[in-house]
């Protein structure tokens, strides 16, 4: 399973940006897709995610101003992000788990987001 994430890059503060990630492999029938993040110094942290039964979880951070999507016949997990501030700068990773027998856990390469003061 690969996961490809494009839509990252520079916004000014308030600015909006929309990630997608498409999964290259069926996504089975239980599975949660989501997006992490990592800024120079700091843990990877959650930033959003969702289940195959549209369950949404938002880290406290992002609540209000990123939505989490996903479209299944597409295999894409999108993440839209409005009102972005300077310490949303990271790069964000997709991520995928997959029920295959057991829990298998994928990640993409990761997009750079710059968000400018």
């Amino acid at each position: 399973v690969q996961l490809q994430a494009y839509g990252g890059g520079l916004v000014e503060a308030g600015g909006s940006l929309r990630l997608s990630c498409a999964v290259s492999s069926a996504l089975g029938r239980h599975n949660v897709l989501g997006w992490f993040r990592q800024a120079p110094g700091n843990q990877r942290e959650l930033v959003a995610t969702i289940s195959d039964r549209n369950i949404r979880n938002y880290a406290d951070a992002t609540k209000g101003r990123f939505t989490i999507s996903r479209d299944d016949s597409r295999r894409t997990v999108s993440l839209q992000m409005n009102d972005l501030k300077p310490e949303d700068t990271a790069v964000y990773y997709c991520n995928a788990n997959i029920f295959d027998q057991r829990w298998q856990t994928y990640w993409g390469q990761g997009t750079q987001v710059t968000v400018s003061s």
